[in-house]
């Protein structure tokens, strides 16, 4: 009993711990991929081919991913380049 609770919890720490060395794009597409095959795996299942829907899900959730990885770069980017802009005009 007690060793299927560690295996348990191993299974689920394991995965979380290979993301330490990723960058955050890739971190933004594997959770966005993996929330989208959960979700597409279970609607899925709702309407008879969990597979299909995990697949469907999975594509969609990569896609989301990426924009949301996207949008948070051209959001830093506009923030260093109002920081640079705020100190050139501090300094004329």
């Amino acid at each position: 009993m007690i060793s299927k609770q560690v295996f348990c919890v191993a299974a689920i720490a394991f995965p979380l711990t290979a993301c330490s060395d990723m960058t955050a794009t890739q971190q933004r597409a594997l959770s966005g991929t993996a929330g989208g095959a959960a979700g597409g795996a279970l609607i899925g299942a709702i309407a008879g081919n969990a597979g299909m829907g995990a697949a469907i899900g999975a594509g969609a959730g990569l896609a989301g991913g990426l924009l949301y990885d996207y949008h948070k770069k051209t959001e830093a980017s506009a923030y260093r380049e109002g920081v640079q802009e705020g100190q050139s005009r501090k300094g004329s």
